[in-house]
C-alpha cells in the first residue's frame, strides 16, 4: 500500500499508473496503464476491494460483512478487462468507467482496485518426492497492487489543520517530525507534506518532503512522522511545516504550522 511516486506504482513485476482516481461530475473514463517489468508471462486479476484508514496511516482490510466507513465507489464502476497477461515487457490498458447514478447524494465515495498475480502453481502445496515417505511444501508469494479509486459526487469541500509539531533527533544528520493532520468537510485531503529548515541567520532550506499524504474521510486526524535530513544539526531558528495539493493540481497551500527550534 506504501505509494511509490505520485504516477507510478511497482510491487512484484507489475507497474500501475496512475496510482490513484478521482472521478467527478465532468470526469467518467480513466485508462490505467499496466506493465509486466519481470522476465516471464504473468498473469494479473483485477477486483475491488474495501480499507479503512488507521491514524498512524496503516489500512485494515475490511470484509463484506463489515460495515464500510465510506460510501463505496465499485456500485458506480465498471472496469475492462477483469484478467490480463502479459509479457515480459508487455503493457496493456485497463478502462475504468464511472456510471453515474441519479440516487447518489452528494459526498464521497471510494474504493480500491486490485491488481493480483494470478499463478500457475497453488500459493501453498504440498508435492510427493522420490521417496514417498517425506513430504515436501512448496510456498509462492502471491503479489497484489490496490490503488483508491475515488468518486465525489456534488459539492465537495475539504479544510485540513496542522497541530502537535514536534521533533525528535535520530542521529546528528537526521530527526523525524511528528505532526497532526486536521481534516473536516465532505471529502479526503491528499498533498505533499513539506517541512523548510528556517535558521536565525542564513538561507532557508528544505529538509523534508513527502509526497502523495492522505486523509481519507473516515479520519478527523491522522498522524504523521515526516524524516528530516539535515546538512548540520539543527540549532535555533525554525521550522515551517506545510501541506499543499499535489504538484500536477497547482501545488497550492491548504494548511501551515511553524515549530521554534531549540
Amino acid at each position: 500500500m506504501l505509494i511509490c511516486s505520485q504516477v507510478l506504482f511497482a510491487q512484484g513485476n507489475l507497474l500501475v499508473a496512475p496510482i490513484r482516481v478521482v472521478f467527478d461530475d465532468s470526469k467518467l473514463r480513466e485508462d490505467l496503464n499496466l506493465s509486466n517489468i519481470g522476465q516471464d508471462t504473468a498473469v494479473y486479476l483485477i477486483s475491488f476491494v474495501h480499507y479503512k484508514m488507521l491514524e498512524d496511516g496503516g489500512f485494515q482490510q475490511l470484509s463484506d460483512s463489515d460495515a464500510l466507513p465510506t460510501p463505496r465507489s465499485d456500485t458506480y464502476l465498471r472496469v475492462f478487462p477483469r484478467r490480463v497477461s502479459l509479457a515480459p515487457g508487455e503493457s496493456q490498458v485497463v478502462g475504468l468507467q464511472y456510471r453515474k447514478n441519479a440516487s447518489m447524494k452528494d459526498g464521497e465515495y471510494r474504493s480500491h482496485l486490485y491488481f493480483r498475480a494470478d499463478k500457475n502453481t497453488a500459493p501453498l502445496g504440498i508435492e510427493s518426492t522420490k521417496d514417498t515417505t517425506k513430504l515436501s511444501v512448496s510456498i509462492t508469494p502471491i503479489f497484489g497492487i490496490s490503488i483508491p479509486v475515488i468518486i465525489r459526487k456534488g459539492a465537495t469541500s475539504v479544510t485540513v489543520k496542522l497541530s502537535d509539531l514536534s521533533v525528535k533527533a535520530v542521529n546528528d544528520t537526521v530527526s523525524n517530525l511528528s505532526v497532526t493532520l486536521n481534516r473536516s468537510g465532505n471529502m479526503s485531503a491528499y498533498g505533499t507534506l513539506e517541512a523548510t529548515y528556517i535558521p536565525e541567520t542564513g538561507s532557508q532550506l528544505v529538509v523534508g518532503l513527502a509526497n502523495g499524504v492522505g486523509v481519507y474521510t473516515e479520519l478527523s486526524k491522522r498522524i504523521y512522522t515526516l524524516p528530516l535530513k539535515m546538512r548540520a544539526k539543527m540549532k535555533g531558528g525554525k521550522l515551517l511545516v506545510r501541506f499543499l495539493t499535489p504538484r500536477d493540481a497547482g501545488a497550492s497551500e491548504l494548511a501551515r504550522a511553524e515549530f521554534k527550534l531549540p
